[in-house]
């Protein structure tokens, strides 16, 4: 996957004591992305707005905030968060890394 016009921010956002890094782009539309990784462990992240979470690389395992069923994800798939919400990410083992695009 590739960007092209975007403005990169040179400080990573890190989360969990390092575990979980991630930096951020910005489009010429102003579309906030992140590019990020994640160590092996169990996670819970908060949504603001809504987010499309694709695998990149690894897999993990997401429980969505308000549901009780254990999706795994791979390489080339992707889940989405509504805003104002959350969910619990698991990485068993390797790193799992992805593009988080924050929806309008």
């Amino acid at each position: 996957m590739n960007f092209n016009n975007v403005n990169a921010s040179a400080l990573a956002n890190i989360y969990f004591d390092g575990k979980v890094i991630s930096h951020s782009l910005t489009d010429n539309s102003g579309a906030k992305i992140t590019l990020g990784l994640i160590h092996p462990g169990d996670y819970h992240f908060n949504t603001e707005s809504s987010e499309k979470m694709e695998i990149t690389s690894g897999s993990c395992d997401v429980i969505l905030d308000g549901e009780d069923i254990n999706k795994t994800y791979n390489e080339g798939e992707y889940f989405e968060v509504p805003g104002d919400s959350g969910f619990s990410i698991s990485v068993k083992e390797g790193i799992c890394q992805y593009v988080c695009t924050f929806l309008v």
